[in-house]
Parts: structure tokens; sequence; C-alpha cells
């Protein structure tokens, strides 16, 4: 059961929160897919880091993002997390979107912004799960990769699926081709996936997002 679920054709959850550790190019593609109007409703309130320097909080900066870095240095998890949740409180941040953040969240967050938490991770998970994925697969022989929106649990890339998108892996094909291939497929399916759950239209069954039928009258 989805409990943040509002009634028809309303959006509940609008103003995002990005965590970041890195370039941040998914962060860019989603900020420039609500920019083009594909992410209806949407906003970015505040962009976060946990190391500072980084291209991500650059470009939220030249954007005229709230950009904060809060380092975890000196903190145990526990206290880094919770120093995250309360600046994304003061933003009243709806939905947190993970876009290359480095770090296992705790359950101090998850329990802040359960269900609310999304991740992108460049495999078809439940396979090649954790670090170097797209590597994984490369060396694992596979066929078919691609990419995965899913909520975030306290497991290792294991939350509820929301969408999912496959890339072939061709003959010409080493680690870094295939990479960037899954990287554009990210760009796409992320705001895809944020879009599906903005809508509000959806309930969790299990492990399953299901999609909720609208019926209109007249």
């Amino acid at each position: 059961m989805n409990p943040l679920s509002p009634g028809e054709d309303s959006v509940f959850m609008k103003r995002l929160g990005i965590l970041l550790s890195g370039r941040g190019s998914n962060f860019i593609a989603i900020a420039d897919n609500i920019a083009a109007g594909k992410i209806p409703g949407a906003e970015i309130a505040v962009v976060i880091s946990n190391k500072p320097y980084v291209p991500g909080i650059e470009a939220a900066e030249q954007r005229g993002l709230n950009a904060y870095v809060i380092q975890g240095k000196g903190l145990s998890r526990t206290e880094h997390d919770a120093a995250i949740v309360a600046r994304l409180r003061e933003h009243k941040v709806d939905l947190v979107c993970l876009a290359g953040y480095m770090r296992l969240l705790t359950s101090v967050f998850l329990g802040a912004f359960s269900e609310r938490v999304l991740n992108i991770h460049p495999s078809l998970l439940p396979a090649f799960p954790g670090l170097d994925a797209q590597r994984q697969a490369f060396e694992y022989g596979a066929q078919i990769s691609g990419c995965t929106v899913h909520f975030v649990d306290e497991h290792l890339d294991h939350g509820v699926i929301v969408v999912q998108r496959s890339v072939p892996v061709v003959e010409t094909d080493d680690e870094h081709t295939l990479s960037e291939r899954i990287l554009e497929q990210e760009h796409v399916a992320y705001s895809e996936g944020i879009r599906m759950v903005l809508s509000g239209q959806y309930e969790i069954q299990g492990r399953r997002y299901v999609k909720k039928q609208v019926i209109r009258i007249g």
C-alpha cells in the first residue's frame, strides 16, 4: 500500500531533494527535464553533497538552486544522516532522489522519508547490485543490461522497482562504451520514474509497483 497517494489527478509530492557525490549527470538530466516540463509539478528544492568541490554542486549553484555540502568527517553515519534529514526538512522536501550518492542510508534517514527515497542503479536489478555494475555485467558476459529506478530500503540496491530500461551488450562494447549507453538511458528512466511516483497513482503490493486504474466519468 502507498500511504502517500492523494486523490485522483493531483500531484501530492513535488519538492525534490537531490543527494549526490560527484558530477551529478543524473541531477542535471532531472533539472533539464523539469525545465522542459517533462516532470509536471516538480521542482528541485535543494541539492546536497557529502563531498566538497564536486561538479554536481557547482552545477546546482550555477542554476541558482539551494546547494549544500554536508561532510561526514567526524560524524557517525547516524549523525551525518540526521544532519542531512534536517536540511531536507528545512526545505520541505517531499521526495529524495539519490543521483550518484555514494553512501548507504541509515534507518534514521529511511525512517524520516519512508517510501520517499528513489535511486537509480546501472543494471537490471536484481542482477549486479553494488559497485561497478557495468563491469560486472560485461565480465559476466551478459547480453542485456540496463538501469533500474527503485525505492530505497535498508538493503543494498534492493527496494521496490519503479521502472527499468534495457540496453543490449554488443560485440564491440567494452566497459566504457556500455557504461555510456546505460547512462543515456538512466537520464531518461530517472525522470520517468520520478514522474510516476509524483503522480501518486500507484500502490506498493509486496515487491511490486502497481499503477492504479483511473476511471473517468463524463
